[in-house]
């Protein structure tokens, strides 16, 4: 059941930074993963309130939390069976305020993930209109369709899930014979919502403020493409399995209808104090569709996946970053910029890997090459300007675990035949804290998910201090780009003359060199040394630097 608070929590206490989204570094936590404060093997709210200090010291600007809402768990809280109540697993709406207050305390935003697409099927609108059947008011809530065949044995379209398999499952009527067929573009235990009712947009907009009078300052809005489907529902024609980010715009991806339900968001978020934000999760075919959704009275953010899906190749990264940028400054948005996620393999190990394998992987690969790329684009992407988000325990630079026994594994569609992203517990892995402890100080009872032994050396206990290590280098990184605004400022690189591989620009009184190549590169010394994401040389002979393989360096000019 929903829960209630008698009073709300206070409004942030971050300062008075016009536009703080802009050029913001935000670290997504995956709740069940990042701390456990009650000793259940699952991490929680409580353990992520423990761990906000870290947060403030490492130097980001705003937590993203994904789902922690009541929900049966069948995709990881992606499911949602009441977006005003927290799931037991997670605490309370009490441990929710006080991680909020906290997090203002210290100058951290906290950015909530919601999930407008789809609910779980234990919602009790779902449930209802299961229970009604055929005719019901609440099947006009979601997508519910007779099906074809002599006797309506097959689904109502060609649509397929992306977790693989038909999206639609058929239901059974109260009185035990075949039924109705509902949508679902991901698991069965996810219906699609019928974004075309009014109650349904009605009921979005009050959770929305219910979460704002929460305190919350801004929401990642989960398949932001996917709300509004094709008129009729149209078949594809194609019967390869679906790719979230493809080529096409698909009948029920990325329709122009679903602007206008954004719109409608950004005047609910400008009654609020505190410059409340909407970042997109919207898988779109080009960088310009995705600027549609952060056009000036739309949304605040969107997630660049075409530069996360971009092999450590200078030609091909200068290619995408120069689209991005052209893409958003038109709108007057910010670019963002991410490595990694929740959902696709870790970049310290697709890095490891040979180009053009995708964002999922099986393989471990080379892992100190894996690991030494990684840092590099770290360097890279913190020198862009605008947004940059950060996935936890990448700052401890982890690999995937790609060894994960199938007993263990709980991501829904690695038991789906043909699904895509059935991998994804690999990146999920309990994050290490101590070089001690059955959960490297994860928690008091072990971990959901086992870690790697050699995780221990990976721990924040074991980097903190430690001058080479990769944690040190993303808090030093970080407060450098604290310290010159122009890293994270500004919509516009100015790129320099540099050898085949790599890649060097400037910013204002900044300079970043990226050798994305595996050989040493003698380049013209760019200014004075700042930092580097692997040693380098700091004697300068007639004027030149050698740059390591796989190296970033930035420099003050």
């Amino acid at each position: 059941m929903t829960q209630h608070l008698a009073t709300p929590a206070a409004a942030p206490t971050t300062g008075t930074h016009t536009g703080w989204w802009r050029d913001a570094v935000i670290y997504q936590v995956y709740p069940r993963s990042f701390a456990d404060g009650n000793g259940d093997g699952m991490g929680d709210l409580e353990g992520v309130r423990s761990r906000l200090p870290y947060l403030k010291e490492l130097g980001v600007d705003a937590v993203w939390l994904s789902p922690f809402y009541a929900s049966p768990q069948a995709d990881a809280g992606y499911d949602v069976a009441d977006y005003r109540a927290i799931d037991p697993m997670f605490g309370t709406l009490l441990d929710a305020d006080a991680l909020i207050r906290e997090a203002h305390e210290l100058s951290l935003r906290i950015i909530v993930d919601l999930v407008p697409n789809h609910s779980s099927d234990q919602h009790e609108w779902f449930q209802r209109a299961l229970r009604e059947g055929p005719g019901s008011v609440l099947r006009e809530r979601y997508h519910f369709r007779p099906g074809q065949g002599e006797n309506g044995e097959l689904p109502p379209n060609d649509w397929e899930s992306i977790f693989g398999g038909p999206a639609w499952t058929r239901t059974e009527n109260p009185d035990g014979t075949p039924g109705e067929w509902y949508l679902h573009l991901f698991a069965p235990e996810q219906p699609d919502f019928n974004w075309e009712h009014p109650a349904v947009r009605d009921e979005f907009r009050s959770i929305l403020r219910f979460w704002l009078d929460m305190g919350v300052d801004g929401f990642r809005v989960d398949v932001a493409h996917g709300l509004v489907k094709a008129a009729g529902l149209p078949d594809i024609g194609s019967h390869d399995q679906l790719k979230l980010l493809g080529n096409d715009v698909m009948p029920f991806f990325d329709q122009d209808g679903v602007h206008e339900i954004y719109r409608s968001w950004r005047q609910i978020l400008a009654e609020y104090d505190g410059e409340r934000i909407l970042v997109a999760e919207a898988w779109t075919p080009t960088v310009d569709r995705t600027a549609n959704y952060v056009r000036p009275d739309e949304m605040h953010q969107a997630f660049n996946f075409q530069y996360l899906g971009t092999h450590w190749d200078a030609a091909e990264l200068r290619d995408v970053i120069d689209a991005s940028l052209d893409a958003m400054r038109p709108v007057g948005a910010p670019t963002t910029w991410v490595l990694s996620n929740h959902d696709v393999t870790r970049h310290a190990t697709r890095f490891a890997n040979p180009a053009g394998l995708g964002t999922q992987l099986r393989e471990a690969g080379d892992r100190e090459l894996g690991l030494r790329r990684a840092r590099a684009a770290t360097l890279l992407m913190l020198a862009l300007p605008g947004s940059a988000y950060v996935y936890q325990g990448e700052e401890l630079g982890l690999p995937d675990v790609t060894d994960l026994p199938d007993e263990v594994r709980q991501d829904p569609s690695f038991w789906r035949a043909s699904g895509q992203d059935g991998f994804r517990d690999g990146c999920r892995v309990p994050i290490p804290w101590t070089v001690e402890g059955s959960s490297y100080g994860f928690g008091d009872g072990g971990s959901w998910l086992p870690q790697p032994a050699t995780w221990s050396a990976l721990s924040v206990e074991a980097q903190t201090g430690d001058p080479g290590s990769t944690l040190e280098l993303y808090r030093s990184a970080l407060a450098v780009r604290r310290e010159r605004p122009e890293l994270g400022a500004g919509d516009a690189v100015e790129w320099l003359e540099a050898p085949e591989g790599v890649l060097s620009f400037r910013r204002d009184g900044f300079v970043c060199t990226a050798n994305t190549t595996g050989r040493a590169i003698t380049v013209p010394l760019p200014g004075r040394y700042l930092l580097a994401s692997e040693e380098v040389d700091g004697s300068a002979v007639e004027g030149t630097v050698e740059l390591p393989a796989d190296t970033t360096v930035w420099w003050a000019v």
